[in-house]
């Protein structure tokens, strides 16, 4: 096997992209419309085809732009993608409960068909850990919550949804820690929430897909509601 090499920096490659994202951004070249060539946008940059080349796939990459094959590169996006996780942290909790709920009662489904009597002994746990932590402080309660529904997850066994629902919890756990202790949700009921998520457990012990799915989209729409005061 080669050696990789060393990393070179590309100052110029770089300014390029920022120079052509700056045009996209503002408009100037909209989304859906062609970007000039490369011989043409190298001289209007004053750098080499192989810089703009460089540029362009960086800009790919951010979803700005699209090359197709003998047509050219096209503006597909007026600004940068981001990464999920960057998304994730400058949602509003209203839009990021909306997509949980999503993911997790579809998982729900998926789990009640799917589990092993290994997946039910790990929410048999999880649910009593849950209980347990009801006279532990508003952190270690979340933790215990957020640990029950990452292990309903791991049971529709769905490497995707696992990955998807791991970029979830930074951001629950921060929101759900600040709103449960503003609100003082435990104040009259430490072990907020059992019933339901009791209810979910002993669904998937009776491989009842409607019925996992059923309680857990009730039980977080129930949580979103309380904590947006809707």
């Amino acid at each position: 096997m080669s050696p990789i090499g060393p990393l070179r920096p590309s100052p110029l490659a770089e300014q390029a992209a920022a120079r052509i994202e700056e045009q996209i951004t503002s408009g100037h070249w909209p989304v859906g419309g062609k970007l000039p060539g490369e011989v043409a946008l190298a001289k209007e940059l004053g750098v080499g085809r192989s810089t703009v080349r460089e540029a362009l796939r960086a800009l790919a990459g951010a979803g700005l732009v699209q090359s197709r094959q003998g047509a050219g590169v096209f503006v597909t996006a007026d600004r940068p993608a981001g990464d999920w996780a960057t998304r994730l942290r400058r949602a509003e909790l209203a839009h990021v409960y909306e997509v949980r709920t999503m993911v997790e009662v579809q998982a729900a489904r998926l789990a009640a068909t799917r589990r092993t009597d290994a997946d039910l002994a790990a929410v048999d746990t999880a649910l009593a850990a849950r209980l347990a932590a009801g006279a532990a402080d508003d952190g270690a309660f979340v933790d215990a919550d957020i640990a029950l529904h990452t292990a309903v997850v791991a049971a529709a066994h769905n490497p995707v949804l696992d990955d998807l629902f791991a970029q979830f919890v930074p951001v629950l756990r921060e929101h759900l820690v600040a709103l449960v202790g503003l609100l003082g949700l435990r104040a009259r009921d430490p072990d907020h929430g059992h019933d339901a998520h009791a209810g979910l457990v002993g669904a998937l012990h009776r491989a009842d897909a409607e019925e996992a799915g059923r309680v857990l989209a009730e039980e977080l729409e129930a949580t979103r509601a309380r904590l947006l005061g809707t």
